[in-house]
């Protein structure tokens, strides 16, 4: 007998071994259970329905139960105090701020000027000032904060080649120049871990590729968040605009999109200087997208489930005017869960009388910035006198 012989005669003699369902050439093989899911409940080992049962008995000890407005200002003290705990806290006595233009330039409708500031000690933070050439200063200022992508850039019309675009392709659709055409000025800020924030590994694989890992898995290290300190430089920007005459310091809301919609949301939740604030592609249930669908490490807040939930933290802006757009098609913050988060937000609204300044919009599109309904709410408010 032949060893090729030999060769088919011991691979027959393995097959009478096998599974069923890989016993047959024309199955392909797909895991460790296969032919055995009549014997164990596949499901048992399904990770994401695990913690979702685990969700079930979340405490939330802090979510809203209020009945009336004082109740309603104890439960945001309570909340408020321990979301700063949970995000790491935020550096007392702030360091002095040193901050420097770098760069003026014109163009038809407004005036782009590019900024440093030091938030940290040892920590820059870049961003760029437009404002509004058809309205006299002090101008009121949202700040801008972009989501997942190349950073500041991608919303103040400057392309991956450094040069000025006319168009506002992509998802986030240059939104800080729609702000700016809106009437108001914007503060558009460099999240840490984009752009120009990034370490030398990141910045070789291309201007997309983000750097909030390792820096946001070292934050969590160090018993502190990558939203944390986020949050602190939307609050440093605000100090910033408290040093500039063209701007006023009265009048300053908050923006973003995606990754920058939660920190829009966190900030807004726990710095009371933010007078209105526009959260896009982002208010939904930690349940239903954080921790159901695969989201960068800096959304994850340890042991928030055990106090509230994402729409608890969205109630802390109230009463001030909050505007939530949400995607239709939107497959990463489903927008079912996005209109139920929104409702129990609107709920902490109402107890404050205020439900008309809580809106919502959901619009036929994807994962995107639309801003039809929301830009017109943020210059209602935010241009007004304060």
């Amino acid at each position: 007998m032949t060893r090729r012989e030999l060769g088919k005669l011991a691979a027959a003699g393995s097959a009478a071994f096998l599974p069923a369902a890989r016993a047959g050439a024309q199955e392909k093989y797909s895991g460790a259970l296969d032919g055995f899911t009549e014997r164990v409940d596949s499901a048992a080992f399904d990770p994401v329905i695990y913690t979702r049962k685990l969700y079930e008995s979340a405490p939330l000890r802090l979510t809203f139960r209020a009945q009336n407005r004082k109740q309603a200002e104890a439960w945001q003290k309570r909340l408020r105090a321990k979301l700063t705990e949970l995000v790491g806290g935020f550096p007392a006595p702030a360091a002095a701020l040193q901050p420097q233009t770098l760069e003026t330039r014109d163009f038809p409708s407004y005036r782009r000027e590019k900024f440093v500031f030091e938030s940290r000690p040892g920590m820059w933070v870049l961003g760029y000032l437009l404002t509004p050439r058809e309205s006299a200063p002090p101008h009121p200022a949202m700040i801008c904060v972009p989501g997942h992508g190349r950073g500041v850039d991608d919303i103040v019309g400057i392309d991956a080649q450094g040069r000025d675009r006319t168009g506002k392709p992509g998802y986030q659709h240059d939104f800080a120049i729609q702000v700016v055409e809106h009437g108001m000025a914007a503060v558009a800020i460099e999240p840490l871990g984009f752009g120009c924030r990034r370490d030398p590994v990141t910045r070789k694989k291309g201007a997309e590729a983000t750097a909030c890992q390792p820096s946001a898995g070292a934050a969590l290290l160090l018993g502190q968040t990558m939203v944390g300190w986020r949050v602190y430089d939307v609050m440093r920007a605000i100090d910033w605009i408290e040093t500039r005459k063209d701007l006023d310091a009265r009048r300053v809301g908050c923006v973003g999109i995606s990754g920058g919609g939660e920190v829009t949301t966190f900030a807004a939740a726990l710095e009371p200087r933010i007078r209105v604030a526009m959260i896009s592609g982002y208010l939904n249930t930690f349940r239903d997208s954080i921790m159901s669908l695969s989201h960068c490490i800096d959304n994850y807040v340890p042991g928030i489930l055990n106090w509230a939930e994402m729409y608890d933290v969205a109630g802390l802006i109230a009463p001030r005017p909050l505007f939530v757009e949400s995607g239709m098609r939107d497959d990463i913050f489903p927008v079912e869960a996005s209109r139920r988060s929104f409702a129990q937000v609107r709920k902490v609204y109402e107890i404050f009388d205020a439900g008309d300044l809580c809106q919502q919009e959901v619009f036929n599109d994807i994962h995107s910035f639309y801003g039809v309904q929301g830009l017109p709410f943020l210059a209602k408010h935010l241009m007004s006198p304060a």
